[in-house]
């Protein structure tokens, strides 16, 4: 973060009827797509997260275009598999098996609703991080996570601190709030915080920095749609790489 002066996630949502005019609508097309987006802003971000859906929609074609994508990942940019696992036992434990030693994921996002014994067998990798879906930014967040007195997010954060390891946890908090992120650092104020929500979906990079910033920055704040979609010609990348250095260097401008 502070030798490439950015906090910026790129999120992989590639979607195969997105592709540009000019690529073939295929798994190559596909993979030829997301190597050019990472070459094209691999320098500007500290992390990309491929969204697991946009892959596994396609069985094991799309499978191993994930694990490609990932292989062309430099070693010094984080890789967040956007999984939103959630389960307990050893069906947990071979998750992270399959995310962490298979896949070679540095983080997964993690769904805490079935409470401890869901998330810690994700804690137990060396290097390795879960995210727990803290304060979402879609829609329907208020029919569980901020509502009524005893906001359900707030619990959530306590307790997962509470937990041993909790020091390779991060929490996810929507950008499209920006007021909560007071309240979240009372809560959490040392955590990282992966923050969808910045561009197309509205949410202001100033408020998320004013707010959710802390000594070590604490921040990933990601961009999907808005940076690998920038354009749908064959400057696609070029595009890409503006949209990224704009958020770039407002970064910068912040730290």
């Amino acid at each position: 973060i502070r030798t490439k002066k950015s906090f910026l996630c790129v999120g992989l949502d590639t979607d195969i009827e997105k592709l540009p005019a000019h690529m073939p609508m295929s798994m190559e097309g596909m993979l030829e797509f997301n190597k050019t987006i990472i070459d094209a802003t691999k320098d500007l971000c500290v992390a990309f997260k491929p969204n697991l859906a946009f892959y596994e929609r396609h069985g094991a074609k799309g499978w191993k275009v994930l694990e490609e994508t990932i292989a062309h990942i430099p070693n010094d940019v984080m890789v967040i598999a956007d999984a939103k696992r959630g389960d307990i036992g050893n069906t947990s434990k071979y998750y992270a098996e399959a995310i962490f030693n298979e896949l070679k994921a540095d983080a997964i996002t993690i769904s805490p609703y079935m409470g401890e014994d869901s998330v810690t067998p994700f804690l137990g990798f060396k290097d390795k991080w879960a995210i727990v879906l803290a304060l979402t930014s879609n829609d329907g967040a208020q029919d569980f996570q901020w509502h009524g007195k005893q906001e359900l997010y707030k619990v959530v954060m306590e307790k997962c601190i509470q937990w041993e390891q909790n020091e390779n946890l991060m929490f996810v908090v929507g950008a499209t709030r920006p007021e909560f992120f007071q309240d979240i650092r009372s809560v959490a104020p040392d955590h990282f915080l992966l923050v969808p929500g910045v561009g197309v979906q509205g949410g202001s990079l100033e408020g998320v920095a004013r707010f959710g910033m802390n000594d070590d920055v604490g921040l990933l704040v990601n961009s999907s749609r808005g940076v690998i979609y920038a354009s749908n010609g064959e400057d696609f990348a070029e595009a890409a790489r503006k949209k990224a250095l704009r958020l770039q260097q407002a970064m910068e401008a912040l730290l």
